[in-house]
């Protein structure tokens, strides 16, 4: 392993076509498992069963990127990524789990905002 501070690794140390980036996980940031006309996803259900995560913790809240998404955008703006890979929580998009149970219209809201906003921040 090379004896270097993080401090002292730039953009320079990396090809120039190297894609800079983050990615997320719905379930693990988005948070507000109950907000938006999201149902439960198989994830939650196991989650909140007792005994199966050792510490009982779960997706209720995580990351909070739900209500903070448009400040992580920016912030994603301001450190100069290149790339953002993020999923879709079907449980927000269909909360019954079938389209023939109906599409819960905040949930398409919400991504295509979220869409806009990454295009509109480059």
């Amino acid at each position: 392993m090379a004896d270097h501070n993080s401090s002292d690794i730039t953009r320079t140390h990396f090809p120039p076509d190297f894609v800079f980036g983050v990615a997320i996980s719905a379930y693990q940031h988005e948070g507000c498992a109950a907000k938006g006309g999201r149902g439960p996803s198989i994830w939650d259900t196991f989650t909140q069963t007792h005994g199966r995560i050792h510490d009982g913790s779960n997706g209720d809240v995580a990351a909070d990127m739900y209500t903070k998404y448009k400040d992580d955008i920016k912030m994603m703006k301001s450190m100069g990524l290149d790339a953002y890979r993020f999923s879709i929580s079907w449980s927000r998009i269909l909360p019954r789990g079938r389209v023939s149970l109906g599409v819960n219209k905040q949930g398409i809201d919400y991504y295509n905002d979220l869409i806009n906003i990454v295009i509109a921040n480059g």
